[in-house]
């Protein structure tokens, strides 16, 4: 089977279970509404939005995969830190349940950096952090720097990751496969755009095992006004 064979087996196969899933419930919902308590129609109804919503995501993240051989991007000096707070604020609206801490460098330097694409990048992350550790868990981005280099870390307090994992985790429709991620619902997407554009971006990003959880680092270059000028005058 050829890789676009691959891919279009894996996305059908992803595409079908939401769908199978609403169709199922709406089916009942139609055949049976005269006979379904209040409480089972709200119930049905829960079901269908929450697999829509994960259909959307799906598309969204395959449209998201076709674009990247070829997506420009925009390359613009931004500030890293105000950059991501805005992305913890939308994250934490989302799981109120888990407790966000953010620690960072007010020195930091600028990183030349699609913007749009930096922060799909931090939500992807910051998302995954939350997605999987357990409510009442925290969750902590902090960033740093070197005299070349940007870090950000996004920690968490979920059940980690293995060695052999961690080669796993950023290819295509690739799931870690143990308790807690067989709960929670996804395209294994989510990772492969991520280092795609962190890599595009001229980038870096790592993964790590903690005492308790996993951390995932994206290092950029600092963006040296020095270097910028220099280069100016040799062009």
């Amino acid at each position: 089977m050829t890789n676009q064979e691959d891919f279009i087996a894996t996305v059908s196969h992803e595409l079908r279970t939401p769908l199978t899933s609403i169709r199922g419930f709406a089916q009942t919902m139609l055949a049976s509404w005269d006979r379904l308590d209040d409480d089972s129609k709200k119930k049905f109804l829960g079901i269908i939005e929450q697999q829509s919503n994960r259909l959307i995501n799906l598309v969204e993240n395959i449209l998201s995969v076709t674009k990247l051989p070829n997506e420009s991007l925009i390359l613009k000096n931004i500030p890293v830190n105000s950059s991501i707070t805005p992305v913890v604020q939308i994250v934490q609206q989302q799981y109120k349940h888990h407790k966000f801490i953010t620690l960072f460098d007010k020195s930091n330097p600028s990183v030349t950096v699609d913007l749009e694409k930096f922060q799909q990048i931090m939500i992807n992350l910051i998302e995954n952090a939350a997605k999987y550790s357990d409510e009442g868990s925290t969750v902590k981005v902090l960033t740093s720097h070197t005299d070349k280099n940007v870090s950000v870390k996004i920690q968490d307090e979920g059940i980690g990751i293995t060695d052999e994992d961690k080669e796993k985790i950023f290819g295509k429709f690739s799931r870690i496969d143990n308790p807690l991620t067989r709960k929670i619902q996804g395209s294994g997407l989510g990772l492969f755009i991520t280092k795609t554009l962190v890599d595009k971006m001229h980038g870096k990003i790592v993964v790590r095992s903690l005492d308790k959880g996993s951390e995932f680092e994206v290092i950029f270059p600092a963006y040296n006004i020095e270097d910028h000028v220099k280069c100016s005058v040799t062009q």
